[in-house]
């Protein structure tokens, strides 16, 4: 799966997995409040990677093939990749958390470590 945003990045994704309403909901009111601040979240490498300061625009897509925030730099992050939006927990927190636990070196997912 490919995602093409209006910028020239082109990245390979993860199968989307639904996130919960509470997810949704922080980033519906984070645009209607016009509020601005950095969004930490994994690429599709899996690595951690982060905004600048922007401001979400919208929220597109389905719950199909997967919901993205665009943001004023043009910047769209799907969300359930986002680890933190503008300080608040995203879906992919737990993803995060699982690494700073058990470190980079071991598999979170296996239980024998």
């Amino acid at each position: 799966m490919e995602n093409k945003t209006k910028s020239t990045q082109t990245v390979k994704l993860k199968s989307y997995l639904p996130v919960a309403w509470e997810y949704r909901e922080i980033i519906e009111e984070l645009i209607a409040k016009q509020a601005s601040g950095k969004i930490f979240y994994f690429d599709a490498d899996d690595r951690l990677q982060e905004t600048g300061k922007v401001r979400l625009v919208k929220l597109e897509g389905d719950e199909g093939a997967g919901l993205f925030v665009r943001t004023d730099g043009d910047i769209s992050v799907r969300i359930d990749r986002i680890i933190t939006v503008f300080g608040k927990l995203g879906a992919a927190y737990d993803e995060y958390n699982a690494f700073s636990v058990c470190g980079m070196g071991c598999d979170p997912d296996n239980n024998d470590q």
